[in-house]
């Protein structure tokens, strides 16, 4: 009963946050973006896996807090089959939402101290859905927990989020669909950041991290293990070159670490942990 409470109160959050962020945005920043790399891993896959990600993203503040949306389109090459045959790769959507409420800018005081400029509480959901052969992920997910607003050029947020998770996957070898399984509510300390700084060219230092407590039993009754997901990106901002306004075109380079991906353990099982470079470009607008 109280796990119910606590996701009943998390989604409360998330409705009268979105119910705020109706309001007109103060700023914004909307774009798509490109990236790829060939050594994506999946668990219980020991082959490199090539993949194509285009994304969609929306960031803004308003005047008690921001937004972020972002969904990725994974599109994999062979070594990661679809469902639809082992001649096709899997395809994956991936969205996030976030919104953040500024709880110095709703009080009217602030909330400021050391190197916090600011106190906030986050609320937000994860969605996806995967073509793949083997799992055919359907995770759906609920956060809620307290940020922290470094006061850092640009911007870098530490969270320390509740996380309410469930798939409900059907496997195309065995023709076997597991009914919706609820995890155990886990904890999940993330920060995200972008920070601008130069060198005699405009570049950004971005990404996330996020490290995730284990999740209990998963839904074949295995034990979960703790994630850790690191994402870094250095990006140019390659406006100047073709004429356009500042931070239109940026183009890098990008890194995952993810370690148990997805909670399954790496442990006899190298696919579970991905080390993968990337390439990324980005059009702002």
């Amino acid at each position: 009963m109280s796990h119910l409470v606590t996701r009943k109160a998390a989604a409360l959050l998330l409705l009268a946050g979105c119910a705020c962020a109706a309001q007109a945005a103060d700023w914004s920043d909307t774009y798509v973006g490109y990236r790829y790399g060939t050594r994506f891993a999946e668990p219980f896959n020991d082959t490199d896996i090539t993949k194509n990600i285009v994304n969609f993203s929306h960031v803004s503040g308003y005047k008690y807090g921001k937004n972020f949306f972002n969904v990725d389109f994974l599109m994999s090459s062979h070594d990661d089959p679809s469902s639809a045959g082992a001649a096709s790769g899997a395809h994956e959507a991936y969205a996030v939402y976030r919104h953040t409420l500024d709880l110095g800018k709703i009080s009217g005081s602030t909330l400021a101290f050391g190197p916090v400029r600011g106190v906030g509480l986050t609320a937000g959901f994860d969605y996806n859905s995967k073509t793949d052969a083997g799992y055919n992920s359907k995770k759906r997910m609920v956060v809620a927990g307290p940020t922290l607003m470094m006061d850092v050029p640009g911007f870098l947020d530490v969270s320390l989020l509740a996380l309410w998770e469930s798939n409900a996957p059907f496997n195309t070898f065995t023709n076997v669909a597991t009914p919706r399984y609820r995890y155990d509510t886990h904890a999940m300390l993330t920060a995200a950041w972008g920070i601008p700084f130069n060198i005699g060219i405009p570049l950004s230092f971005e990404g996330y991290a996020n490290f995730i407590a284990k999740k209990g039993k998963d839904e074949f009754g295995g034990d979960t293990a703790r994630e850790t997901n690191i994402d870094l990106q250095i990006m140019y901002d390659a406006s100047a070159i073709v004429s356009a306004p500042k931070n239109t075109f940026k183009v890098g380079v990008e890194y995952q670490y993810w370690k148990n991906k997805f909670g399954n353990s790496d442990k006899n099982n190298p696919g579970a942990t991905a080390r993968t470079p990337m390439v990324r470009a980005e059009y702002h607008f």
